[in-house]
């Protein structure tokens, strides 16, 4: 029996974090030209084994497009990985080899592999997913990749010949029904005692030991030191972030705060039923600062010793007197 259900969907350029909320991305700015939309918007789905669940995936062309959309369709991993910079990076690519966490895309079956779509019209996708038996409890995850054919060879300042490519990402993110484990920690939460510079950056890294995903809250509040007046407070709508099974991930919170002064701060940071609490007093104090206290300390340090060595002279020649 087949069962529609709206994707979880996310458009989304390579290089773009998940749940960006880009619906609408135009290309190179080529005349003729098409412009790609993709829909609908993102829904988790629940999948029952033995199961067959049916959608579809809508690609229009605008209305204010001039040329055909060519498209060709494909199925992708979904994983999450870290760049050089410990955040957070969504791989939407295909993989050579199936985990346990994306078997899915082979559950998957797409009707059409291509398309067109003329100016002002939408084509649609249809798809499958066919859930095995013993299909394993927990989360999975892939992709269902449109790419625009329409790339067109172009000559950049160097004189060289490049192609413009252009894929969007809708991403199924499913829950398999089943015994599940929700486990995880926060792993590090950590807040500066000192800077030279705003802004304040609170750091934090969690872990997902269990079998589904789950979102990560981060909770960043800076007072002053003898005030109850809040600088940064993100406390009634906390930063969340998708935290994949088994993987870490580091979070950064930023507040900007004055050149000069002692604050107050505290993160809280929350991954299932593990919560981590941390408060710092911040002194910030710009180098130039520190160089006129420096100077000033070395100085004084002078001035004692310059002190103390001329007292002994006097007391030195009242001695031989």
């Amino acid at each position: 029996m087949f069962k529609k259900l709206k994707i979880l969907a996310v458009v989304a350029l390579v290089g773009e974090l998940l749940f960006g909320g880009l619906n609408v991305l135009a290309l190179n700015d080529y005349k003729p030209r098409s412009m790609m939309t993709i829909s609908p918007p993102r829904e988790k789905m629940i999948l029952m084994p033995g199961e067959t669940y049916s959608g579809s995936v809508d690609v229009a062309n605008s209305a204010t497009a001039t040329k055909d959309l060519k498209y060709s369709v494909r199925v992708g991993s979904f994983s999450l990985k870290e760049d050089e910079n410990g955040e957070a990076d969504y791989n939407y690519s295909d993989v050579d080899t199936i985990t346990s966490y994306n078997q899915i895309m082979n559950w998957i079956e797409i009707e059409k592999e291509s398309g067109v779509v003329a100016p002002n019209t939408v084509d649609t996708v249809p798809y499958t997913i066919k859930v095995p038996e013993d299909a394993p409890a927990g989360g999975q995850y892939a992709s269902i990749i449109i790419r625009n054919e329409n790339g067109e060879d172009e000559e950049n300042q160097d004189g060289v010949m490049i192609q413009s490519v252009v894929e969007f990402a809708v991403t199924l993110i499913a829950d398999v029904a089943g015994e599940t484990r929700d486990d995880g920690k926060v792993l590090d939460n950590n807040i500066p005692s000192f800077l030279l510079n705003s802004p304040l950056v609170a750091s934090s890294t969690v872990r997902n030991d269990g079998n589904v995903h789950t979102d990560a809250s981060y909770v960043l509040q800076v007072w002053p030191l003898f005030s109850d007046e809040e600088i940064c407070t993100n406390e009634e709508e906390p930063t969340t972030s998708l935290i994949m099974p088994e993987t870490e991930r580091y979070h950064a919170e930023e507040c900007n705060l004055p050149s000069l002064g002692i604050f107050r701060a505290k993160q809280t940071v929350k991954i299932f039923n593990d919560t981590s609490i941390v408060e710092r007093t911040i002194i910030v104090c710009p180098i130039w600062l520190l160089f006129i206290i420096l100077f000033v300390i070395i100085a004084l340090i002078i001035w004692v010793f310059l002190k103390v060595k001329n007292k002994g002279k006097r007391k030195g020649r009242m001695d031989e007197e």
